[in-house]
C-alpha cells in the first residue's frame, strides 16, 4: 500500500457495506462462473489445505461468491460442512446437494439438523468465509452482525486451525480497514485472481 491508503473507520464500515454489496451483485454471470472456478483452484492449493475432517463454507447470497465448485472438488477425505445459527454463535452441520435445507432469520437457508446433531467451531480445521469487503492485513468486513468474530474469537488466543479464509471477488478489496478489538484476522483470503496471504498491521 502506499502512503496515500485510506483508513476507514467504524463509522464508514456501516457506508461502505451497501457500495460494496452492489459492487459484487453488478457482477456479470459469466463472469461469476468463471470466477467461482477461479476461487476453487486457489482454495484447493491453500498451504493448510486439509486432505480431511472438516471445513465450513457459505451458502451464496446478495451477490456472494459461489463455493459449489469448491464443494464438489473437495478431496475424498473432506465433509463439507454449512454454517447453522445457534444462540449467538455459529454452529457448523455436514451438508451435500440434496439434503433438506431450512431457512434462517435471514432468509438463508441452512441444514435442518438437530442442535445436538451441530459440531461446534473448534472442530472445523479450514472454514470459509463470506466478504463484504477485505484489505491487505486480513481485516474483512462483514455484514455486521458480528457472527464470525463471536464464533471464532477463540483464534485470538490460539494458532489455527482452524484456519480462516475469506472468499471474495476481486472488486471487493479495499483499502485499510481499521482492527476492532473483536475482530478476529483472516489467515488468507482468496479470489478470482490472486492469493492473499495478509501481512502483518503495520503499527
Amino acid at each position: 500500500m502506499t502512503g496515500a491508503e485510506t483508513t476507514h473507520t467504524t463509522q464508514d464500515r456501516a457506508a461502505l457495506r451497501p457500495q460494496l454489496r452492489q459492487r459484487r451483485r453488478d457482477i456479470p454471470a459469466a463472469q461469476r462462473i468463471a470466477a467461482a472456478e477461479k476461487l476453487a483452484e486457489r482454495l484447493l492449493t491453500l498451504p493448510f489445505a486439509p486432505e480431511s475432517g472438516y471445513v465450513a463454507g457459505y451458502w451464496a447470497m446478495d451477490g456472494e461468491i459461489a463455493l459449489h465448485v469448491w464443494q464438489l472438488r473437495l478431496p475424498a477425505g473432506v465433509v463439507y460442512c454449512l454454517p447453522v445459527l445457534h444462540e449467538q454463535r455459529l454452529r457448523f452441520a455436514p451438508w451435500r446437494s440434496g439434503d433438506p435445507l431450512v431457512s434462517n432469520r435471514y432468509g438463508i437457508p441452512e441444514p435442518d439438523l438437530a442442535p445436538d446433531s451441530l459440531l461446534e467451531a473448534e472442530a472445523m480445521s479450514l472454514v470459509v468465509t463470506p466478504l463484504v469487503g477485505f484489505d491487505d492485513y486480513g481485516q474483512r468486513l462483514g455484514m455486521g452482525a458480528g457472527w464470525y468474530d463471536r464464533s471464532f474469537a477463540f483464534r485470538r488466543e490460539r494458532a489455527a486451525p482452524p484456519w480462516l479464509v475469506g472468499a471474495a471477488f476481486a472488486a471487493q478489496r479495499i483499502d485499510r480497514l481499521p482492527a476492532e478489538p473483536w475482530d478476529v484476522p483472516l489467515d488468507a483470503v482468496c479470489t478470482e485472481t490472486e492469493t492473499l496471504i495478509p501481512q502483518k498491521t503495520p503499527a
